[in-house]
């Protein structure tokens, strides 16, 4: 196979990155916007000895799991969504695969136990973003075709300046810093293109220049917007190249008018860098943060604030964690990675004492807030690295309490992408807990760190998929570990 090549393949398979997969006589293609049962040809762009990439051409024979016409234009341009040209229930189904596969393959659980123990994915249904898909006119009327849309709780558009020298909000095309204009995404609420044109308009009038990464000069360089599914609250925080926003009273004027309103900062990022948040926050108006509610826990969240994107599928999320722990009011509950408590404080409401550990001093912050705006009085939260607080504890309380052993009910851990470090799972092992449960965002390492509790005694016994992100590759999923008793 060489590069330019024009070839005819047949879609059989779908890449961790939502690219199609296909053979021609025996040499793999990864092909992006294909998918499985698709007839396609495609150009090859890059050979490598055993495998290549290829850019679709044309669609032979479509897919029966392809949609007639994807709802957004931008689908294929913009990187966030890899495979909304998928019907929903085929979506469904690919992810339920990927987590049950890397399970079998990485974790080693043999595929007998997981067809005993394997719950159906937990999708998105219809109606439960149905009046903002319907503003947005995304709200499918085929109960076959439903496509869930407009259920990001949070987006961040970077701000540049076009060739024409319009300045531009919208998403990075796909592996690029280059910005496509988009004011609209279809993830996200409706009410997010009305906030960027009001922006776009400001700074075009009074020549408020965007930020340009190469060079690192100009002003604006990205908007966050949250907003309160359950409150209606929205935040508005602007990300500056500097401290500060001219003209900001008369920005302010214009957003307040936005029913809903309640947050309007600006955060202060003057490093060369690609993360997009700096520490300092500064309020313009309102309060610097919003409220929300997960079930009956209501939320302060800050522009820094980590909180689950999808608060229809974050709701149904904690509610599997909190059943697969479950408590009966005499445990204590360990809450590893948690973040501004969001899992502690669901935890708390059925444990005798829930301990949160998360390394961002703020989030812990919040999360004690959280914990005094609910009443909960029986969540304490320590700041540190998981890996490093848990194991400190489990050898100080030894010392402490003549060598009795520090001992946890339940742990519940919701690590980063890269998963929990050896160490730590040791500690876990080390405090017996009856039940672990672990919700993880990359079922690859979810996967690593199964085996080895499963080698040091504990039994996978229920696993689900849960959806967070419709039209995106990514997939969350709950597990619960038992402890085998001889």
């Amino acid at each position: 196979m060489q590069k330019n090549n024009v070839v005819t393949v047949t879609i059989e398979d779908i890449g961790v990155n939502g690219e199609g997969i296909g053979k021609v006589d025996g040499y793999t293609l990864f092909i992006k916007d294909a998918m499985i049962g698709d007839v396609i040809e495609a150009k090859v762009m890059k050979a490598k000895k055993h495998y290549g990439y290829a850019r679709l051409q044309k669609i032979l024979t479509s897919s029966e799991a392809r949609v007639k016409t994807p709802a957004c234009p931008m689908a294929r341009k913009c990187g966030g969504c890899q495979i909304q040209e998928m019907k929903y229930s085929a979506q469904l189904a690919f992810k339920e695969g990927k987590v049950c596969g890397n399970l079998e393959r990485i974790g080693g659980v043999p595929a007998e136990l997981l067809d005993e123990i394997m719950e159906p994915v937990v999708g998105m249904e219809r109606g439960e973003t149905a009046e903002v898909a319907a503003a947005a006119g995304t709200e499918k009327a085929g109960a076959a075709d439903y496509q869930p849309f407009c259920y990001r709780n949070k987006a961040q558009f970077p701000i540049g300046t076009d060739k024409e020298g319009h300045v531009i909000a919208g998403f990075y095309a796909g592996r690029t810093h280059n910005i496509i204009s988009n004011t609209d995404c279809i993830l996200g609420v409706p009410v997010n293109k009305e906030i960027l044109e009001c922006i776009l308009a400001f700074m075009e009038e009074y020549k408020i220049l965007s930020y340009n990464e190469e060079k690192h000069t100009g002003l604006v360089r990205h908007v966050l917007i949250r907003y309160g599914f359950k409150t209606d609250e929205i935040m508005v925080c602007l990300i500056l190249n500097g401290e500060k926003l001219p003209h900001a009273e008369v920005l302010v004027e214009r957003l307040r008018k936005i029913p809903g309103m309640t947050s309007i900062t600006v955060n202060v990022n003057r490093a060369k860098t690609n993360v997009i948040m700096g520490d300092k926050i500064k309020l313009l108006w309102g309060q610097t943060f919003i409220t929300d509610y997960i079930g009956n826990v209501k939320y302060q969240i800050s522009p820094l604030s980590f909180y689950q994107v999808n608060p229809v599928q974050t709701e149904k999320l904690y509610e599997l964690a909190l059943d697969y722990a479950d408590l009966t009011g005499e445990e204590t509950v360990w809450d590893l990675y948690c973040g501004i408590g969001t899992i502690s404080l669901f935890l708390a409401q059925k444990a005798k004492r829930v301990y949160g550990v998360e390394i961002v001093p703020q989030a812990i912050d919040d999360a004690k807030n959280n914990a005094k705006i609910n009443g909960i009085k029986n969540a304490e939260f320590y700041v540190g690295k998981a890996e490093e607080v848990l194991p400190d504890y489990y050898k100080e309380y030894a010392k402490t309490h003549n060598g009795e052993k520090a001992h946890a009910d339940v742990i519940v851990v919701d690590p980063p992408r890269k998963g929990c470090e050896e160490s730590l799972l040791q500690t876990i092992v080390d405090m017996q807990p009856e039940r672990v449960v672990y919700v993880s965002c990359d079922s690859a390492t979810l996967a690593r760190d199964v085996k080895f509790l499963r080698e040091k005694g504990y039994e996978l016994t229920k696993v689900r998929a849960v959806d967070q992100f419709p039209h995106t590759v990514h997939v969350e999923s709950v597990v619960l570990l038992t402890k085998v008793h001889k």
